[in-house]
C-alpha cells in the first residue's frame, strides 16, 4: 500500500511508533524513525532488520522539543531521499499529575513534547510537500482528546491541541495537496498496560464495547490507511480506535 513511499516516524522506536514503523515497512514504505536516544533507535532498527533485511530502515535521534535540530533532521531525510511522502508524529508523553501537585515546568513539559514538537515536524516537512506537489502528515492524538481525564490536566490539554492543529491545517494545506489528519486511541496494550496488575486490565476492559484494550498493531492499522492511496480524499479528520470505549 505504500511502495516507494518515504515516511518519517517520530517516536518510533516501541509501544504504537514501532507498530508503525513495521507496518509501513510491510507495505514497502522506506522509513526514517525518530527515537529519544542513539541507544533505542539502533535496538529498533536491529530487531526490524532481523524480521526482514530487504527492509529499508534507519534511524535518527533529534531532540523533538528543538526546532532547529527537528529542521535539521527532516532536511537530512529530504536530502538523502529526494522527497518525504508521509510524517507521522507519534512521539509524545502521558501523565496523570494531580493538579495540586503541578509544577510549572512539569506542565511546560508536556506542552514542548506534544504540542510544539508536532509543529517542529510540520513546519519544515509541509514546506518540503508542497514544493513536491503534496504529501500526508499523521499526529497521534488520544481518546482524552474528546473526555478528558480524571487527573492530570496537561496531557488532555496536549490532545486537544493536537486536534486543533490537525484540522486548522487541514484546511490551511488541502490547497497544497497536504492531507492532515489524526488518530485517536483508547487504551492500548503497550509495556504501560501491561505492567499493570491483571484485575486493573480487566476492570478497564470491561469499559469498552469490544471487551478488550487495542493491540499497537491495530492502532498501527489506521495509520496505515490514513498514509495510503485508500484515504486519498481523507483529511482533517480525527480517527478514533478505541474499541467503541467512547460509546
Amino acid at each position: 500500500m505504500l511502495k516507494g513511499k518515504i515516511a518519517i516516524v517520530t517516536g518510533g522506536t516501541r509501544g504504537i511508533g514501532y507498530a508503525i514503523v513495521k507496518k509501513y515497512l510491510e507495505n514497502g514504505a522506506t522509513v526514517i524513525l525518530f527515537g529519544s536516544r542513539q541507544e533505542t533507535v539502533d535496538t529498533a532498527i536491529s530487531t526490524l532488520k532481523k524480521e526482514s533485511n530487504q527492509w529499508e530502515v534507519e534511524g535518527m535521534h533529534p531532540d523533538i522539543t528543538s526546532a532547529e535540530e527537528m529542521e535539521k533532521a527532516i532536511l537530512a531525510v529530504k536530502e538523502k531521499y529526494g522527497r518525504i511522502d508521509i510524517l507521522v508524529n507519534n512521539a509524545g508523553i502521558a501523565q496523570n499529575t494531580p493538579l495540586y501537585n503541578y509544577t510549572a515546568d512539569e506542565f511546560s513539559d508536556i506542552i514542548d513534547l506534544n504540542v510544539k514538537g508536532i509543529f517542529y515536524g510540520i513546519l519544515p516537512t509541509a514546506k518540503i510537500m508542497k514544493e513536491q506537489g503534496g504529501g500526508c502528515i499523521i499526529n497521534t492524538s488520544s481518546m482524552v482528546s474528546r473526555e478528558a481525564q480524571a487527573s492530570g490536566c496537561g496531557y488532555p490539554t496536549s490532545k486537544f491541541a493536537v486536534n486543533g492543529l490537525t484540522i486548522a491545517l487541514a484546511r490551511e494545506l488541502g490547497k497544497d495537496h497536504i492531507r492532515v489528519n489524526a488518530v485517536a486511541p483508547g487504551v492500548t496494550a503497550t509495556d504501560m498496560v501491561a505492567a499493570l496488575p491483571e484485575e486493573v486490565v480487566k476492570a478497564i476492559s470491561a469499559t469498552i464495547p469490544l471487551g478488550h484494550p487495542a493491540t499497537p498493531e491495530a492502532v498501527a492499522e489506521a495509520f496505515l490507511f490514513l498514509a495510503s492511496d485508500a484515504a486519498s480524499y481523507v483529511t482533517g479528520e480525527i480517527l478514533n480506535i478505541d474499541g467503541g470505549a467512547r460509546v
